[in-house]
């Protein structure tokens, strides 16, 4: 939804349930399936694709669990970043057993440092067979061609567990299966995902944040997570739906009038949730302020800035203003009032 939020295209996956989500810095790199490279070049891409999933899993994961609280809604968050071998292309398939385990179509390509998957004892290329003795659906789509359902669906098992309970999973390793109990860890309900394309395109549509490659090989995890915490506010305070309910329009005609006025509103209300999200989870929210002045202009697009979005530079004073009125003594997590109108109408 939002277009800081831009567009968005592109592919894999990173799960979010935990959902996991990123703050170590690892080398930034490309990264992304369903892609088709030489064969001596696989093993290289991939492990740099694992790199920056976990980076956008660690920052997740650390923003929807430390904001559980003040969350109405909210799911199981492990620390896990799972995939699926048919959102692979088909040519790239064989080789991925040796490079990501894959006993199964369902794996485990990360793990969050930490996280109440790493505490349980399970590891990346760990083979997910099961959810609470349920096993695990693998969708005709991907049969012939790149496709995420199963990955989704797998995704979408595991969240619809209650958020309060320990998460019991069925994992495969090395031939040998085992029942794993993973701590109850709740998060902030989202998915997210890094998307392969060459520009900084960021984009929430109430269910899934995804995330651009680019801005993983151009910024450093604090800046990600100025990102990360604006998409994600977009889904905690429930945007698209709320926008559908509006009925605003899309397209040309929402750049205009009473269209372009609720898409600003939503875009400044997700910016002001954002510092709350990332104090809340340890980051500083200093750095959305110093992301909108510094960089804001590589993302709003200048003065081919949509009129959806307010000004870097508006953005950056409306951030700085929000933080300078939260109180020394707030606690953490603090409880903005944004989150008591996530399902007010839009006016």
């Amino acid at each position: 939804m939002s277009r800081f939020s831009i567009l968005s295209s592109g592919l894999i996956a990173l799960s979010a349930m935990v959902s996991t989500l990123s703050i170590a810095t690892p080398s930034p790199a490309p990264a992304a399936p369903p892609v088709v490279v030489a064969k001596d070049d696989d093993s290289v891409l991939f492990g740099a694709m694992r790199d920056v999933d976990l980076r956008l899993g660690t920052i997740a994961w650390r923003l929807a669990t430390a904001n559980a609280p003040i969350c109405a809604d909210r799911a199981p968050t492990p620390g896990l970043t799972l995939h699926a071998i048919d959102q692979y292309d088909p040519a790239v398939r064989q080789q991925l057993p040796a490079i990501f385990g894959f006993e199964g179509p369902v794996a485990v390509e990360a793990v969050v440092p930490g996280s109440a998957a790493a505490k349980a004892g399970i590891a990346a290329n760990d083979t997910v067979v099961a959810v609470d003795g349920k096993p695990l659906v693998v969708n005709l789509a991907g049969a012939d061609q790149a496709s995420t359902a199963t990955r989704d669906a797998a995704q979408r098992q595991i969240a619809a567990e209650p958020a309060d309970r320990p998460l019991r999973l069925t994992i495969l390793r090395h031939g040998q299966t085992r029942e794993v109990t993973v701590p109850a860890q709740p998060g902030c309900r989202s998915r997210f995902e890094m998307l392969m394309g060459p520009g900084l395109t960021a984009s929430a549509d109430g269910d899934i944040v995804q995330i651009g490659s680019r801005f993983f090989e151009r910024f450093d995890d604090r800046m990600i997570a100025v990102v990360v915490a604006h998409e994600f506010s977009h889904n905690i305070l429930h945007h698209r739906e709320r926008l559908d309910a509006a009925g605003v329009k899309r397209g040309m005609l929402s750049e205009f009038g009473r269209n372009g006025r609720l898409f600003r509103q939503t875009e400044t209300e997700a910016d002001l949730l954002g510092v709350h999200l990332m104090r809340n989870a340890g980051y500083d929210p200093q750095d959305a302020v110093r992301f909108w002045r510094e960089h804001g202009g590589e993302v709003d697009g200048g003065i081919f800035r949509s009129r959806t979005h307010p000004s870097s530079s508006a953005r950056a004073d409306a951030v700085a203003a929000e933080i300078a009125a939260i109180p020394p003594d707030a606690p953490v997590p603090d409880h903005p009032r944004l989150i008591d109108q996530a399902r007010a109408a839009l006016q």
